[in-house]
């Protein structure tokens, strides 16, 4: 074990395309893995642009005492499920990003507490949902009074067709909303104050560490600050080139079909 991995106390991983596999689904293997890793002290932290309800429903199946940062860091959970964090984008910000021309054929999402609003049913979108625990409702968002919402989300099969809308949104929005790709095919928005990174740090800190004293696994644009932050950042195969690009010093390992999040913690920090 090299002196980085000696220092290691936390360990911090994404879901979609890292954590989970092809099939939105963690394997016996990694959770074997993740157990290990527990009853050795290692303090595990999951974060993921997923909501609280619907990530919770995934990692019930862990069966482990963990942090889970959810909304892309908008919401913070304990180990024993005690909300330590909330932040919301205010209703009259989501309200104007509504009145702009939005091409109508983007699926647009407005995630909310107990549930999540969308514009339309999009099977692709639903089908990252192992069960209805958080369930969508398809409104006319014109008809809505409160759209206070934990993140707003918009899917379409075209990602350059998402880019002009997020350039569209921040070209009005930039100074409140804060933008990522957690796939080539997902836009989200929050608070300019929410990313990963940022509740990541707050998770480490309560536990007496700091980010020098973490490893992290991801995937997306919305695993980059997070990446960058911690001591040791890992990008998933499966990344898309860009986000390898962009981050070119941290190490690329195989993909989420690969168990490659559990094989690598196997090879470096528990051996």
């Amino acid at each position: 074990m090299n002196k980085t991995h000696q220092e290691i106390k936390v360990i911090v991983s994404d879901l979609d395309g890292t954590l989970l596999n092809s099939n939105h689904q963690i394997t016996a293997e990694t959770k074997a893995v993740f157990h290990q890793l527990y009853e050795k002290g290692y303090t595990i932290i999951i974060a993921t642009g997923r909501h609280h309800i619907d990530a919770k429903a995934i990692l019930k199946g862990m069966d482990l005492p963990l942090y889970l940062v959810t909304s892309n860091g908008a919401r913070i959970h304990s180990p024993n499920n005690e909300l330590l964090f909330s932040f919301d984008i205010e209703s009259e910000i989501v309200a104007s990003v509504f009145q702009l021309d939005i091409d109508p054929t983007i699926t647009t999402v407005l995630f909310k507490e107990e549930v999540w609003l969308t514009s339309k049913t999009n099977k692709k979108i639903n089908s990252f949902q192992r069960d209805l625990s958080y369930p969508p409702e398809v409104v006319d968002f014109s008809s809505l009074t409160d759209y206070r919402a934990i993140k707003l989300f918009f899917t379409h099969d075209s990602h350059e067709v998402l880019v002009a809308l997020k350039d569209q949104i921040l070209e009005t929005h930039s100074d409140v909303l804060s933008h990522a790709f957690s796939l080539p095919f997902c836009l989200e928005f929050m608070d300019k104050s929410v990313d990963k990174s940022v509740a990541i740090e707050k998770i480490v800190n309560r536990e007496g560490y700091s980010l020098d004293n973490a490893i992290a696994f991801g995937d997306g644009f919305n695993d980059e600050r997070m990446l960058a932050a911690v001591a040791k950042g890992l990008i998933m195969g499966n990344a898309p080139d860009s986000l390898k690009n962009k981050l070119k010093h941290l190490e690329v390992i195989a993909s989420n079909n690969d168990n490659a999040v559990a094989t690598y913690l196997t090879q470096n920090i528990l051996k």
